[in-house]
């Protein structure tokens, strides 16, 4: 690990080595020595709760069975979402609307890059961590942002954060030879076992928690793993032409006997009622599933490591005496195909692999192993999170806050959900659609439609959209998802 200043890459200056070994004689050892501290300083007391937010990339509901630590530590104490989906199953306009509550139509970040996506695209000056500052919480973020941060300018940062520890474009998609701008320092890591991209981000998490504990206001935390994202570097192990993410040493081959999910809508069998996208595809041939097979596996092995973060972000808690006053929630940007459907690998399509995502939230006031069956959806983190800190949201929200869902397990809010799709140069890839607690009722902008009933149908095998029996349902349907197109705010709550 190298460490440096700027684009020129100078070393830190003999000033700041005598400031950092100041400050190991004032602040006690164990906070300085991150997820080694066993005897942090106990935090005081604060009227309102932390929050930490821990988001993984492109994480399927299914593969929560691997992460022992989130079920124990996180489910069994506190809530889990059944039905949580995102809006749009795409990285940066999904993470986008995490950080504003908004539809990705009304936040404008449509695509991973410009000119349409990306960082550059998003309006970081009234985002979430912009709220929370000025409402009084310290905030601090670890791990990857938006798409093409640091790109341009390396060391920077976007408003409304106390602590940056964010991957620099594009070495974020790299699990080893990356680099961090931590507050401005560009910090190089590189091929040792310490090195491991998710291992760092995990201590840099736990090192948060436990500076501030000196601090007398409350915390903020977001913690973004790239793990099961696919990424660097490729080793003799992946297979041809389908990338895989990189497990840590200690999980390699952990999983190297398990089999892909067999839902009933893997490789799809009968697909003509499909949109023309997937009507097109073949059934899978061996080589694709061999190649499907090994890129699951190491995505299992690769959440292990985020599975013990966990753990470790937990136990910082709870040393510090911040356990008991903490919200802690667990997602993932968007889901993933492994087959279903015929879709060997990707998100994006509007069917419930991609658009499925786990959600778990433990904190104050919620009855621990409570299970949620409602609708719920990723404009609503940014409403919970800011109804939790009780500071007023900086822009207007399409989602609803969750606390009462929380806190009751009853919840009096029956609204539709909008599915979206981005730009595109060919139609049959464009579309939107809306998500009901029974159906999912979908528009292409080449003219074709699907419906699904996901009561007697839910892997979506079945459209049913060109049956007459169904006119009534399809033009009430077609109706919602035209005022969800043109609505924002408490218009797209109703």
């Amino acid at each position: 690990m190298r460490c440096y200043k700027g684009v020129g890459m100078k070393p830190r200056s003999g000033l700041a080595l005598l400031f950092l070994s100041v400050l190991a004689v004032l602040v006690p050892a164990g906070l300085l020595a991150g997820h080694d501290a066993r005897h942090a300083v106990k935090a005081p007391k604060r009227a309102r709760p932390n929050i930490v937010v821990v988001m993984t990339d492109d994480q399927t509901l299914e593969n929560m069975r691997v992460m022992r630590n989130v079920k124990q530590l996180l489910g069994k104490q506190g809530a889990t979402f059944d039905e949580a989906v995102v809006s749009y199953a795409l990285c940066c306009p999904s993470r986008a609307t995490f950080f504003t509550g908004q539809y990705a139509k009304n936040h404008r970040v449509l695509s991973n890059r410009l000119p349409y996506g990306g960082f550059k695209r998003f309006d970081h000056r009234t985002a979430l961590p912009v709220w929370l500052r000025r409402g009084g919480y310290h905030t601090a973020h670890v791990g990857k942002y938006l798409n093409g941060l640091g790109v341009a300018k390396p060391r920077e940062r976007p408003a409304g954060w106390d602590e940056w520890y964010g991957t620099v474009d594009p070495s974020t998609y790299r699990y080893w030879n990356y680099t961090l701008n931590e507050n401005g320092w560009l910090v190089r890591y590189g091929d040792k076992m310490t090195d491991y991209q998710t291992d760092v981000l995990g201590r840099k998490a736990v090192r948060v928690i436990e500076t501030h504990a000196l601090r007398r206001k409350p915390l903020f935390l977001s913690v973004a793993f790239l793990a099961p994202h696919s990424g660097g570097p490729v080793t003799l192990d992946d297979p041809p032409r389908m990338l895989t993410p990189e497990p840590a040493p200690r999980h390699r081959d952990r999983f190297v006997f398990e089999s892909l999910p067999a839902p009933p809508s893997y490789d799809e069998e009968n697909v003509k009622d499909k949109p023309v996208r997937v009507r097109r595809r073949k059934l899978l041939e061996d080589y694709v599933v061999f190649a499907m097979t090994e890129n699951y596996q190491q995505r299992l092995e690769s959440l292990l490591s985020v599975d013990e973060a966990v753990r470790n972000i937990v136990n910082a808690l709870q040393r510090t005496g911040e356990l008991e006053n903490t919200y802690i929630f667990f997602t993932s940007d968007n889901g993933f195909f492994h087959g279903e459907h015929r879709i060997a690998n990707g998100k994006v399509l509007p069917y419930d692999p991609a658009l499925r995502v786990p959600l778990v939230v433990r904190g104050p006031g919620i009855k621990p192993g409570l299970v949620l069956k409602q609708l719920v959806a990723n404009i609503d983190l940014a409403p919970t999170i800011a109804d939790i800190a009780r500071v007023p949201p900086g822009r207007i929200v399409d989602g609803v806050s969750l606390i009462g869902l929380l806190n009751t397990g009853t919840w009096g809010v029956d609204r539709d959900i909008l599915i979206e799709s981005g730009p595109s140069r060919k139609l049959s890839q464009m579309f939107s659609g809306i998500r009901t607690a029974r159906h999912q009722y979908v528009e292409y902008a080449n003219g074709e439609r699907e419906l699904y009933d996901l009561v007697k149908d839910p892997y979506q095998l079945t459209n049913v959209a060109g049956e007459p029996e169904h006119e009534t349902l399809l033009a009430e349907l077609a109706q919602r998802l035209d005022a969800l197109e043109a609505c924002a705010g408490p218009t797209c709550r109703r």
